[in-house]
């Protein structure tokens, strides 16, 4: 199985992983999920992770009492998980952001395309862009690292940091929590997951039609 099928599989079918983990684990899958949600966030390198599909399938699987996982300690890990990861992004954005994109072996590991794309992002809202961005896939990776390259002022990126963070952690956990136990969408769960990344899209998919729109008017 290549990365790419392994990547996708994973997300695909993350409750099924999740609860697999939960049950050999138990305790454990709290610093699991600290972990992935932390890298995700944290290094730029690995926007691939499945923070969404992991939120929603670990909402779905706290809701079982007999499950072990508590939904309030969930929450206070992933938001400080989000947070930590964001802020350490940021520094590594400011610090060592010019020095990295020089590099050829961080251009053949960052999706450049995607880079750009959270590039416009940012240009067209600003801070803003940190709080929406965490709710868009690869762009929520890539975000705190350009901010931190923009040098953007920490103490007001701190702020849309956390607000993004918990806002991010809230809908995806409380999401899985309340809806992931109805019978259609634990059937449907693979479905569930693609339409739940189509709609984080969305914003993305706006910004690149207006700059192709923008460029054909400007022809």
């Amino acid at each position: 199985m290549s990365a790419l099928s392994w990547i996708i599989n994973v997300f695909l079918h993350i409750d099924r992983l999740l609860l697999t983990i939960v049950n050999q684990y138990g305790i454990w899958t709290y610093g699991i999920i600290f972990v992935i949600i932390f890298i995700e966030t944290g290094l730029v390198i690995c926007p691939f992770l499945p923070g969404d599909s992991l939120l929603f399938a670990a909402g779905a699987i706290a809701a079982h009492s007999s499950s072990g996982l508590n939904l309030w300690l969930l929450i206070l890990l992933i938001v400080l998980a989000a947070v930590l990861g964001d802020t350490v992004n940021y520094w590594i954005g400011r610090e060592l952001g010019l020095t990295l994109e020089k590099h050829h072996l961080f251009n053949k590991l960052i999706n450049q395309d995607k880079m750009e794309k959270a590039e416009r992002f940012f240009n067209k809202y600003g801070g803003f862009a940190v709080f929406l961005g965490r709710f868009v896939p690869f762009i929520r990776t890539f975000i705190p690292f350009i901010a931190g390259g923009s040098r953007m002022n920490y103490p007001f990126f701190f702020l849309y940091n956390v607000l993004g963070g918990a806002a991010w952690t809230l809908a995806g956990l409380l999401a899985g929590f309340f809806f992931g136990q109805i019978p259609f969408i634990k059937a449907h769960f693979s479905i569930i997951m693609l339409l739940i990344v189509f709609i984080s899209l969305i914003p993305i998919i706006l910004v690149w039609l207006k700059t192709v729109f923008s460029r054909k008017s400007e022809v």
